[in-house]
């Protein structure tokens, strides 16, 4: 058995699981991962698409050639491998699909989004796959604010998991993963370990840097490339607009309906806008950029009071 720390969840999983730091064995972890008997379908589904069902408090999801995933309220995934060849990928869907639909489950707000931290606070940037949120992380690591979570990242808005009301994300030590460019243009070739998938140029990269205890939110920024009629710049939505880019921006955002949290979403927006922000970040998907990239964001975080102007 394997032990690990996932979005502020202890994990004790029969599959090892590469990019996440490991974590201290506990009696009673929060999630268990094994291998068992997974059905073909659940019956009386309430939801369904063309590879998922949802039944009461059951979630199935099936990956072609690769395997069927059953979660079982929040705390428990069995995996039934379909294909010997495809089992080597299983890990992947785990760290991503599966466990962002786990915490769904556990009615986690839970956003497509990378995170580093600035002067204590976690620094969030959002956007759908290949938007370019783990190169602008793995650069502003190298400009020195540490990798807080990458891909995935959980928000507590409420309850005894904030301080002072101000909503906490819960950093898991997950590693980078960067295509073989990203790694290359940021000179991150020593950091470079194991593929994330066989048929795919793209590689784990070890942090510097680990947290375990949850860091404040500083601000959200959902990330959009500048062209017509969107141009280079951060700018701040209304509350309405902000509650709708939260929601765009959770992981899967089709399951937030299909599982009853579109009020959570609209709620922790909310929140997210009294205590920290949510912003557009609109730049030029271009490394030669980057430097401006990273300027802009430490004006905008000393206008947010998020840094400390150098003496």
């Amino acid at each position: 058995m394997q032990f690990y720390r996932v979005s502020g969840l202890s994990v004790a999983s029969e599959i090892v699981l590469p990019g996440l730091i490991a974590g201290v064995p506990e009696r009673v972890p929060q999630v268990t991962i094994r291998h068992g008997e997974v059905p073909e379908s659940l019956p009386e589904p309430s939801g369904s698409g063309p590879t998922w069902q949802i039944a009461d408090k059951q979630f199935l999801m099936r990956i072609p050639d690769i395997a069927r995933f059953l979660l079982k309220g929040g705390s428990e995934i069995v995996v039934a491998p379909e294909t010997e060849a495809g089992a080597v990928d299983i890990p992947i869907f785990i760290l991503g699909t599966v466990f962002g639909i786990l915490l769904h489950q556990r009615e986690q707000i839970v956003l497509h989004a990378s995170a580093v931290r600035v002067n204590g606070k976690a620094v969030l940037f959002c956007g759908p796959s290949v938007a370019g949120k783990s190169t602008l992380a793995a650069a502003l690591a190298q400009r020195g604010y540490p990798l807080v979570t990458d891909d995935i990242c959980t928000l507590a808005t409420d309850g005894k998991d904030t301080k002072a009301g101000a909503p906490l994300v819960h950093p898991d030590g997950r590693q980078l993963k960067l295509w073989a460019q990203a790694i290359d243009r940021l000179d991150l070739a020593q950091q470079r370990g194991k593929r994330v998938r066989q048929t795919l140029e793209k590689f784990y990269v070890e942090p510097r840097e680990v947290f375990t205890e949850p860091l404040a939110l500083g601000a959200v920024y959902a990330l959009r490339e500048a062209r017509p009629p969107h141009k280079h710049g951060i700018e701040r939505p209304n509350v309405v607009a902000a509650a709708l880019l939260l929601r765009r921006n959770a992981y899967r955002p089709l399951l937030v309906r299909r599982m009853d949290q579109k009020a959570n979403y609209f709620h922790a927006a909310t929140r997210i806008a009294n205590f920290a922000g949510i912003f557009h970040l609109t730049r030029t998907l271009n490394f030669a950029e980057m430097p401006n990239i990273i300027a802009s964001l430490e004006a905008h975080w000393l206008d947010l009071h998020l840094m400390e102007q150098a003496a």
